[in-house]
């Protein structure tokens, strides 16, 4: 749907982007000055690239070697920054409805009754920004754009100026944009726990470069964590499957086994994608009992590799691929190696709630 293969130069910095994106929600993750906003904004049409070619749905954006550029306002773009930018003399309505105020009116494919009950909007309507706090400004600024009936939607760093309670009432009207709106997605983040939760798909910069590109789980979990200082630590996917509302815990099916959460408010039947950290995890050779973890899956360890001062275990979990960390005096011991069959415990309570993240629909 949307292919980019672009070379631009600004000052020392050399941006080089060569990507073909389908739909979703496609994270652009990466510490600052990786050129995220930078490849945005050439696709925004803020910035003219040095050289290159820019083709989304079959439309030809920008061909610098044909001299083809497409100007913003024509390629029918939603972007959302990092700070509102709301009209400070308007209301939130007439805020809203600048979004669609440019476009013909068979162009228009939302109406604004949707988009006020999607992000809750209904009692700012009549406010002016000053009056907003930063969160409210932010789900107006998203209203706004799905107002202007985007082919394509570019979020850059949308939450990076709110504080965590804020981010966490924030994500699920993104996650509700993601799943009902349908609308391909780009969204520029330098924090694990949002592309975690958000992400169908990702893209890792570093220096100007996508270095990897895939599943958002496989890649903060093998590639993101050295390159962004991330904690170690394991995503495991699962479907929740029933709410034991006597000693309030939420349970998910997973490829590794029964998985046990501090009980949630997804519906049974919502995917999941759980973050373990890995200092988390205690490893066991055998029987495990008398102990309070109620997680407990097993496999063979499939490699045992020097990590640090200590070594690093690769457990294969009926499918799903485990990390655990133990001393070497611990591996010595228990004659852990490749091969070996061993069980990995951890607690209910060291899934953090805001680690518990809601895939989108298809998400592979």
């Amino acid at each position: 749907m949307l292919s980019v293969s672009v070379r631009h130069v600004q000052g020392a910095f050399t941006l080089h982007a060569d990507l073909q994106l389908d739909g979703g929600l496609v994270a652009l993750f990466g510490p600052s000055g990786s050129g995220k906003t930078t490849l945005v904004n050439i696709l925004a049409g803020l910035i003219r690239p040095s050289h290159g070619k820019i083709v989304f749905a079959g439309e030809t954006w920008v061909d610098t070697d044909r001299k083809l550029v497409i100007p913003p306002h024509h390629r029918r773009i939603g972007y959302v920054f990092q700070e509102g930018r709301l009209f400070p003399h308007l209301t939130v309505r007439q805020n809203l409805r600048y979004g669609e105020m440019l476009l013909a009116r068979e162009a228009r494919r939302e109406n604004l009754d949707r988009v006020v009950e999607m992000l809750g909007l209904s009692a700012l309507l009549p406010r002016l920004p000053s009056a907003l706090s930063g969160g409210e400004k932010q789900r107006v600024a998203l209203g706004r754009a799905l107002m202007a009936s985007p082919r394509l939607l570019l979020m850059d760093e949308p939450l990076s100026a709110l504080d965590d309670a804020l981010k966490q009432q924030i994500l699920p009207y993104i996650e509700r944009i993601r799943d009902e709106v349908g609308v391909p997605i780009l969204y520029v983040s330098h924090a694990r726990d949002e592309v975690a939760r958000l992400a169908t798909g990702l893209v890792l910069f570093e220096a100007g470069r996508a270095t990897a590109i895939g599943a958002p789980g496989a890649i903060l979990e093998t590639v993101a964590r050295p390159m962004a200082g991330l904690p170690a630590g394991n995503f495991i996917e699962g479907v929740i499957c029933r709410h034991h509302e006597d000693d309030g815990l939420t349970e998910a099916r997973s490829p590794g086994g029964p998985l046990f959460l501090r009980k949630t408010d997804l519906p049974e039947g919502t995917r999941v994608r759980v973050f373990v950290p890995v200092s988390d995890i205690v490893v066991a050779t055998g029987p495990a009992e008398g102990l309070s973890t109620l997680n407990r899956m097993q496999g063979p360890i499939v490699e045992c590799s020097e990590e640090g001062d200590g070594m690093r275990l690769r457990v294969n979990c009926q499918g799903q691929l485990m990390i655990a960390d133990v001393t070497r005096r611990s591996a010595q011991h228990l004659g852990l190696g490749a091969g070996r069959q061993v069980t990995l415990l951890f607690k209910t309570v060291s899934i953090a709630p805001q680690g518990v993240f809601h895939k989108a629909q298809g998400e592979s």
